[in-house]
């Protein structure tokens, strides 16, 4: 059961573009297509460490992959103003082939580093299910909702189609 997370202010614009892109990549015809992208995505992070660290959504996309969090002790932080990393840093894991580059960017651009990790954290816990309003439950009923109420024991549907 996933619990509810409210994304923080001070992640908002950068959580809405992270979320989009990995929606739009997400396809089930194509299920490679998001994982093609973002080894292509860490490939060039690779190379060139700090070319995302403007470009938070894109950071986050290139780390994805490479980095573990400890959800549960994530979580027991106060995340409604942005941590500190060293208080998020215990709660991160990160696979061998990517720690040098995750390095550089932890000791030139931290605060970068730290956001994209959070993108992270808050996207695997997100529930992006629409929650319905009072005006849905009370609708107004539908011809659909008529028809079904009224007898049509004489139709002349075929059940069995």
């Amino acid at each position: 059961m996933q619990t509810k997370l409210t994304i923080p202010d001070y992640l908002t614009e950068d959580f809405a573009m992270y979320f989009e892109n990995i929606s739009s990549l997400s396809d089930p015809e194509n299920p490679e297509l998001l994982a093609a992208y973002l080894d292509n995505l860490y490939e060039q992070f690779s190379s060139m460490p700090m070319m995302f660290v403007d470009m938070i959504d894109q950071l986050a996309m290139a780390i994805t992959a490479k980095v573990r969090i400890d959800s549960k002790g994530l979580a027991a932080l106060d995340l409604s103003s942005m941590p500190n990393w060293s208080s998020v840093k215990p709660f991160v894991g990160v696979h061998n082939d990517a720690r040098a580059c995750i390095s550089t960017v932890m000791r030139e651009a931290e605060v970068a580093l730290n956001k994209a990790v959070l993108l992270i954290y808050f996207y695997q816990g997100y529930d992006a299910t629409p929650i319905s309003s009072e005006h849905d439950e009370q609708a107004e009923p539908t011809l659909w909702d008529d028809y079904q109420e009224n007898d049509h024991s004489d139709n002349d549907f075929d059940e069995n189609y």
